[in-house]
């Protein structure tokens, strides 16, 4: 059939179109063979090592430890209260300072008191010279009656008289012993090392005496501190079969506050004589050393108690650790330089580190640095790095 827009072009133009889409293809053709080549290359390129940290699970001797929420408690908890009634003249402490055992707190009026002590002296010389006059009566009846010279009844009359002067001293001194307690105790002082708490009567107040006294302060004592804490039947029943014949003092404790310190270490001091039977649980205490007193009574705190035997177990830093819904994995690096999914069982935390009660082989290498940027079957290029502690690290 005649076409009349190819009749309406010359025959060179016509060709110049034919030329031009033939070229056009070629290009496009040879783009396309150029793509795939290139994609081609970069597939049988490997991926570039990923550079990570590693630590080589070794198996330890070490005691199994078990977590708890605990309380701190003071030994000693006092109310200081006046022992004598009066004015209170000065207060000698800073509160919230630590002070030492005699140390003045609270100084109330002593003029009454020192009255009362220059009085039970003066009782006392003259109970004194009574005695002196009694002890000469009765020597002399003592010579007249080798004489003959008086009657039995007058010597008796004189040791009597003796005797009574002796009771009346006797009493005097005891009564200026009791004027001078009475006076000591205007001077109130702690009766224990410790911290003290605010000031509840202000200098100038009147105060009485005893046990319905008001409290001048309270003051809790700070070294050595005890770690309250329940602890469940399980635990309770190995802690006591590893004791064996030991004392309770033997079984490791440590503390850990939220300030990400490290672990401050104590010991076992008290398991109660009977569990709870609606939890299940047995009260247990430790104490510890706090000479530095930066524990405080009331504050809540982690325990972590250990076994009085050590046992063979792994041991993987926090580091190494991660989560996987309501599983624990570790990425385990094989000799062939990839990395591995691995499950574990996690026990309880030792010097900074977690038990691994499953999972894991003594000598196998777990990545503790760049784990969030490698997975399954990632090539790794490891640089080996001890087992590092983790303190202040949440437990999972």
């Amino acid at each position: 059939m005649f076409d009349p827009v190819i009749s309406s072009l010359s025959l060179d133009r016509y060709r110049k179109i034919l030329v031009g889409t033939a070229a056009a293809a070629v290009l496009v053709t040879a783009a396309g063979i150029g793509v795939v080549a290139t994609n081609r290359a970069q597939a049988q390129d490997p991926a570039p090592a990923t550079p990570v940290s590693v630590s080589v699970v070794k198996l330890q001797e070490v005691a199994q430890w078990d977590d708890f929420s605990g309380r701190l408690e003071a030994v000693d908890r006092v109310e200081i209260r006046p022992r004598v009634a009066g004015a209170i003249k000065a207060v000698h402490f800073r509160e919230g300072a630590l002070v030492n055992k005699g140390d003045l707190l609270v100084t109330i009026d002593p003029a009454p008191y020192q009255a009362e002590v220059a009085r039970a002296q003066a009782d006392v010389a003259a109970a004194q010279a009574r005695l002196t006059l009694a002890t000469s009566e009765q020597a002399r009846a003592q010579r007249l009656w080798a004489d003959h010279a008086i009657a039995q009844s007058d010597v008796e009359s004189r040791t009597n008289d003796l005797k009574a002067a002796e009771a009346s001293l006797a009493a005097a001194r005891a009564q200026l012993q009791s004027a001078s307690l009475n006076l000591s105790y205007t001077q109130v002082r702690a009766p224990v090392s410790g911290r003290v708490g605010r000031i509840e009567i202000t200098a100038g107040n009147l105060v009485g005496a005893g046990p319905q006294s008001p409290v001048l302060t309270t003051l809790v004592s700070v070294s050595p501190i005890y770690a309250s804490f329940d602890a469940d039947e399980a635990v309770i029943k190995r802690t006591l079969a590893d004791l064996g014949g030991s004392a309770l003092d033997s079984v490791p404790v440590t503390v850990e506050t939220d300030n990400g310190e490290a672990p401050i270490e104590g010991h076992l001091q008290l398991i109660d004589n009977q569990f709870d039977g609606g939890s299940g649980t047995l009260r247990a205490r430790a104490v510890f050393s706090n000479a530095d007193g930066r524990l405080i009574p009331g504050q809540f705190v982690r325990v972590h108690m250990g076994s009085a035997r050590t046992k063979p177990a792994l041991l993987v830093s926090e580091l190494a650790l991660g989560t996987d819904q309501n599983k624990r994995f570790v990425y385990v690096v094989g000799a062939d330089h990839k990395v591995v999914y691995r499950e574990v069982v996690l026990g309880g935390t030792v010097n900074g580190q977690r038990i691994v009660t499953s999972g894991l082989k003594d000598g196998e290498r777990v990545v503790v640095s760049g784990v969030q940027h490698v997975g399954p079957g990632s090539v790794v290029a490891e640089k080996v790095v001890a087992m590092t502690p983790t303190f202040g690290l949440p437990d999972a």
